[in-house]
C-alpha cells in the first residue's frame, strides 16, 4: 500500500512539473518556427519606422506659415483633402471630432487637422461645423511627400504622437469605435502629450 502511494505521489509531481514547463517548451517551439502572432491589438496600421514630418510647408488659409511642431505635445489626427470637401471628406472631418469629444476630459490632450490640397477656401458652414480644427494648405509637396506610399493620402486618416512622428494609419472608410479603442488604448499608456 506504501508503494502505491508513493507512485501516486511521484505522479502528482511529474504532472505538476509538466504543468509548469508546458509553456516554456510551447514558446521555445514556436520560437523555432518562426511563428508571429497574425493579428495585433490596434485597428489602424502602425508606420514602421515611425517618420518625423518636416518642419514648415504648410500656410494657414490667413497666408501665415503654420508648423507642426507647435502640435508637439498633443496627439494629432491629420487628413487630407480638398477645400471642395466631399462626402468621404466631410465624413473623416466628423470622425475627427467626434473621436476627440469621446476622449471626455483627456480631449484636451489630440488635435484635429485638415490639410487643403489645392487653393480653394472651404464652406463656412462647414468651417463652423469644424470648429477648432486647423485648417492649413500645403505650401508645396514636402509634407505629402513625407506620408507613406500605398494609396493616396487623401483616403486615410493619420495619427501623430506628440514628439511629432507620423505612427499610424487608418484604412479607407474607418469604423469609427475601433479608431476609438486605438486612441483611448494610446491616450491611457502614454506619459505624455
Amino acid at each position: 500500500m506504501a508503494a502505491e502511494g508513493v507512485k501516486r505521489a511521484r505522479l502528482k509531481l511529474a504532472l505538476i512539473g509538466l504543468f509548469f514547463a508546458l509553456p516554456f517548451a510551447l514558446a521555445w517551439v514556436a520560437y523555432w518556427l518562426h511563428w508571429t502572432p497574425g493579428r495585433t491589438g490596434n485597428y489602424g496600421a502602425l508606420l514602421q519606422p515611425p517618420r518625423q514630418l518636416p518642419d514648415g510647408g504648410l500656410a494657414a488659409l490667413d497666408g501665415k506659415p503654420f508648423s507642426l511642431a507647435s502640435l508637439h505635445g498633443k496627439w494629432v489626427m491629420l487628413q487630407f483633402d480638398a477645400a471642395a470637401c466631399d462626402a468621404y471628406c466631410e465624413r473623416k472631418l466628423y470622425f475627427m471630432r467626434q473621436l476627440r469629444v469621446a476622449q471626455g476630459k483627456d480631449r484636451d490632450r489630440v488635435e484635429r487637422v485638415w490639410i487643403l490640397t489645392d487653393g480653394g477656401t472651404p464652406r463656412r458652414t462647414l468651417m463652423s461645423a469644424i470648429d477648432g480644427t486647423y485648417v492649413v494648405r500645403a505650401a508645396d509637396g514636402t509634407v505629402a511627400a513625407a506620408f507613406p506610399p500605398g494609396g493616396r493620402v487623401q483616403d486615410h486618416i493619420y495619427l501623430i504622437d506628440p514628439h511629432g512622428n507620423l505612427m499610424m494609419r487608418f484604412p479607407r472608410d474607418p469604423n469609427p469605435s475601433k479608431m476609438l479603442k486605438d486612441l483611448q488604448r494610446l491616450l491611457k499608456i502614454s506619459q505624455i502629450g
